[in-house]
């Protein structure tokens, strides 16, 4: 029975809004503008989550990394300072780990040391090619697989070689004819011989295949510090170890850097999880934000719902006069109007549903990252339009049930 009146009112409904498009339209237009702030805004937020996610996402599997500053950083000036007035990360940390943290699998360090421009015999590259330092171990634990040649060795950073290795892109730029392995490339006017060539990561916010590594000693010795101090990075044996040498690594590093135990690390230590979590928890307020601005506009959407269904049931007190008549009951007066707002509210949540995805992903196309649907935005969405047809078509539904028959079929 409720099956059959409810599909009673669904069609009633639709006839209803057929009947006066214009009308229909324009009421449903509200809802649709509320729903589409919410969607499109949200699908690029996550366009834009996934591509900086995988950014973030660039060390290795029980990885982590311990630096002077934070990766990720929403502050003020005065946590700023705070880090500022840290001591830096030294090559002897470097080696002080190596010595002493038993439960790591690969220690690195690297640094950022130069950028501009990088030429080969074939051509020149923009000046926006990042020279890093790094040792042996950096290429475990960042994930660095190597397509051609072989990474740096112990043996290139004992002898401070004049050696690189190439990112997949840079490769491609400077030696778009055949393999770099075995060429020559200049570095800030020096000549430095290619050994290897990385797999290529793809494109992120910041590209992943746009540089050039040194050995570490290399870089130390002809650049010195660089300007953002170096970053120790750490490859656990496993991840039921990965906490432990954690713990591990802290311990010898806050023992050297004297640091008193009632006092908290003059370091940072993060992971792809702590970045990734920490960028999720940024944005979270940015969505609550974005949701309790678009809900007025769906309130002031339910409001006109409201007015328009009050400007139905005078119209179609005739109507409802003669279903009365016929044996309806109040309930299904009310289910009749009710389920008309909530059809109008769906109606337009759909199509700003639809060009709230299109919208979003239009982030996507710029970034060339695949595209996205934001399934449980969606899902809340049209929640939302439920409710709104509920709150708001209530009442017309209640004054409709109650219009006295008799009245009603005299109505003109």
């Amino acid at each position: 029975m409720w099956r059959a009146e409810l599909k009673e009112s669904c069609a009633m409904a639709l006839n209803a809004i057929a009947a006066h498009k214009l009308r229909s339209a324009l009421t449903l237009l509200g809802v649709l503008v509320g729903v589409f702030s919410i969607i499109v805004v949200m699908t690029a937020m996550r366009v834009l989550q996934n591509n900086i996610e995988s950014s973030l996402a660039q060390l290795g599997v029980n990885t982590f990394a311990i630096q002077k500053w934070p990766e990720l950083y929403f502050g003020g000036n005065e946590g700023f300072e705070k880090f500022w007035r840290r001591k830096s990360i030294t090559f002897q940390h470097f080696n002080l780990l190596r010595e002493k943290a038993t439960k790591a699998r690969h220690i690195g360090i690297e640094g950022e040391l130069w950028a501009g421009e990088i030429s080969s015999k074939f051509g020149r590259t923009p000046p926006n090619v990042t020279v890093m330092g790094a040792a042996p171990g950096n290429f475990p634990a960042k994930n660095w697989d190597i397509d051609e040649g072989r990474p740096i060795t112990q043996s290139d950073m004992d002898n401070k070689r004049d050696v690189c290795v190439l990112a997949a892109k840079l490769a491609a730029t400077l030696f778009p004819y055949g393999s770099a392995v075995g060429e020559k490339v200049k570095l800030d006017a020096i000549n430095y011989q290619v050994i290897g060539v990385l797999k290529p990561r793809g494109l992120s916010v910041s590209d992943q295949d746009n540089f050039a590594v040194v050995p570490f000693s290399t870089g130390a010795t002809r650049y010195g510090e660089p300007w953002y101090t170096w970053t120790l990075l750490i490859q656990a044996d496993s991840a039921e170890s990965y906490d432990d040498t954690v713990e591990q690594v802290r311990g010898i590093l806050r023992a050297a850097r004297k640091v008193k135990p009632w006092k908290e690390d003059d370091f940072e230590v993060f992971s792809n999880e702590s970045m990734i979590s920490q960028f999720k928890q940024f944005t979270f307020s940015v969505r609550i934000g974005v949701l309790v601005v678009s809900s007025i506009a769906l309130l002031a959407a339910g409001i006109g719902i409201m007015n328009i269904m009050l400007v139905s049931v005078t119209e179609r007190t005739r109507e409802i006069g003669i279903r009365r008549a016929v044996g309806a009951k109040k309930r299904n007066i009310m289910a009749q109007f009710i389920m008309e707002a909530i059809v109008l509210c769906e109606l337009g949540g759909v199509a700003g549903v639809v060009l709230g995805i299109i919208g979003g992903n239009v982030a996507a196309y710029f970034l060339k990252v695949p595209p996205v649907i934001p399934f449980d935005w969606v899902a809340i969405g049209l929640a939302i339009c439920s409710l709104v047809g509920i709150i708001f078509g209530t009442y017309p539904a209640i004054k409709a049930a109650n219009l006295d028959p008799i009245e009603s079929l005299r109505y003109e």
